[in-house]
């Protein structure tokens, strides 16, 4: 049972949301607090607009534990009640504009060490650069084992803790329901962010062979500027005849 369920106050209204939002935003700056809203998004719509943001909004939306308190937090989220997020490794810290300004924490498992290992193993060649890996540009095979919801990079609920300072008595309350989907705008902007929250390196799926081929790609194929293999050793410390 939820707060809400007895308040004599009515929940705040959009409007009042993104208001109050705005002018909690201004005061907390004007006294130094370095912030980085989520910022106010369409009514409609998906929140997300990248591969790797929609993708970690999916998996949530597709757990039944959820179900209940995710649209109360999709409509926090769109009318920018989440006044501060920022993502560490393994955990995410945030402020959210609701009846008060409530303060959070949601903590995330590292990826289990065997899972990382057979990602990694089925992704060896398989992604050409980190750009293509980081844009989500991937083969229907790689895309389904990274999203695989048993074994691919997004976490489990039982692998997701949360914590907030707000009344709500709900296991999961509309605050840090709006700060899970503020994580996957964070993800439009910067994808390498998920790999920070599951403790791995994103870059250990790319294998160097791939990485100086795509360097020494002709200029017609690349259309940006080329490396030569002198380069590349200077670069690398790669004797790339041997």
């Amino acid at each position: 049972m939820s707060w809400d369920e007895f308040s004599d106050h009515k929940p705040p209204s959009a409007a009042q949301l993104r208001t109050q939002a705005q002018q909690r935003i201004q005061v907390l700056t004007d006294e130094g607090y370095q912030l980085t809203p989520i910022p106010t998004g369409s009514r409609n719509g998906p929140i997300a607009k990248s591969f790797w943001g929609k993708a970690w909004c999916k998996h949530l939306e597709a757990f039944s534990d959820y179900e209940y308190r995710l649209p109360r937090g999709r409509s926090y989220v769109r009318n920018g009640a989440v006044v501060d997020l920022k993502i560490g490794p393994q955990i995410v810290t945030a402020l959210v504009n609701g009846a008060e300004l409530y303060e959070l924490s949601v903590n995330i498992d590292a990826l289990d060490p065997e899972k990382w290992a057979a990602i990694k193993a089925r992704c060896q060649g398989k992604i050409g650069s980190l750009v293509e890996l980081l844009k989500g540009k991937l083969s229907d095979e790689i895309m389904s084992l990274v999203m695989d919801s048993e074994d691919g990079l997004f976490p489990k609920p039982q692998e997701i803790h949360f914590n907030c300072n707000c009344p709500d008595w709900a296991d999961m309350c509309k605050h840090v329901a709006a700060s899970l989907y503020g994580v996957g705008v964070r993800l439009d902007e910067s994808p390498e962010l998920l790999f920070k929250l599951r403790g791995v390196d994103h870059t250990e799926l790319i294998t160097l062979g791939s990485a100086v081929s795509d360097l020494t790609k002709p200029r017609a194929s690349r259309r940006r500027r080329t490396l030569d293999s002198a380069a590349v050793n200077d670069v690398f410390g790669l004797d790339l005849d041997d």
